[in-house]
């Protein structure tokens, strides 16, 4: 059994090392810290908590660091989630509030959790499976050349150019227009592709080919909106703490490339009671990210999907104030988005 004194002991171990980057010493922990006993006292703390793996000396002779299971848990029972400021909180509403869409709103999330943090930001888009399509527009660009925009019920935009073979006139692009908003507005998008794939049976037959090569494109762009992806920011900061790395920290640039591996972990975490998870060390080895720690929330969307936005960082971080950090973002996402 550890006792009180023990854990606040470690508490200070992961403080001050997250702090100063150096190990820590029972000297320096009861000049630093009012435990009112001695430095030997503070030993027998020491030896109890590496006794229990919690702790680890790095070398001979030297102070301890946490291992793993010692930030876990610090994590799980001594962090003292700190709020951010006043200054903070609005910088959060007048950043995110000048956002004019999904996608931006999301892309400035990424970069203001970055700065925050100074960790690599990961914001999910939120799953359309659920979301209705609210508009399609055709919008000529050349002869035979149209931008085809889809525009779901949650303000996200897909655009992409399609080239239609042969030019098409502006009373043809407004017939195809009509035929497919009155076949496709307010469907799921789960139900649209198998209304658009029978579009152009259904229209007459100078508009025909036309309107098969527009269906194959919107199917397209209706299942890119489906799919789950990641908006990421702050790579740098990670290079920034290379040191914070044993080996290289080339491995972990390369797992973040692979968003599938950063969305099936945020997949396997679950928040606490105090809404916020984090995944540490070792615990995230099977994705190629042992060297890593990533603390994560989940936000809401009007339409009830959920994501995440989370940071990812070396396990030596300030573990209170990214948490707080997150937390406060997605629930100020949860507001924002909860009203388009």
């Amino acid at each position: 059994m550890i006792s009180e004194r023990s854990l606040d002991v470690l508490r200070v171990i992961v403080q001050d090392y997250v702090s100063s980057r150096e190990p820590v010493g029972s000297k320096s922990i009861a000049e630093r810290h009012d435990f009112g006993v001695s430095a030997a006292t503070i030993r027998n703390d020491m030896a109890v908590l590496e006794e229990e793996d919690l702790i680890v000396a790095p070398h001979t002779s030297s102070g301890r660091v946490p291992t793993d299971k010692g930030y876990r848990l610090f994590v799980d029972r001594l962090a003292r989630l700190r709020p951010l400021t006043t200054a903070q909180r609005q910088a959060i509403e007048r950043f995110l509030g000048e956002s004019i869409d999904v996608d931006q709103v999301l892309e400035r999330t990424a970069r203001l959790l970055s700065q925050l943090t100074h960790q690599v930001a990961m914001v999910q888009y939120p799953s359309l499976s659920r979301s209705r399509l609210r508009h399609v527009e055709f919008v000529s660009l050349a002869p035979g050349r149209v931008l085809s925009i889809v525009i779901a019920e949650t303000g996200a935009v897909e655009q992409r150019v399609v080239d239609l073979g042969r030019p098409v006139d502006e009373a043809a692009l407004a017939r195809l227009r009509g035929a497919v908003n009155a076949a496709v507005e307010g469907l799921a998008l789960t139900d649209a592709p198998a209304v658009l794939a029978d579009l152009a049976d259904a229209v007459a037959e100078p508009d025909r080919e036309a309107a098969r090569v527009l269906a194959g494109a919107l199917i397209e762009q209706v299942a890119a909106g489906r799919h789950d992806r990641l908006v990421i920011a702050g790579a740098a900061n990670l290079v920034r703490g290379e040191g914070d790395f044993p080996g290289s920290v080339s491995p972990v640039l390369e797992a973040i490339e692979e968003q599938v591996v950063l969305l099936r972990l945020f997949g396997e975490m679950t928040a606490d009671e105090r809404g916020v998870s984090a995944s540490i060390g070792r615990e995230n080895a099977a994705f190629g990210l042992g060297e890593t720690a990533v603390v994560s929330s989940g936000y809401a969307r009007g339409d009830g999907s959920v994501a995440r936005v989370g940071v990812l960082g070396p396990i030596r971080m300030d573990y209170s104030t990214n948490m707080a950090a997150v937390r406060a973002v997605a629930r100020y996402l949860s507001r924002l988005l909860g009203e388009s």
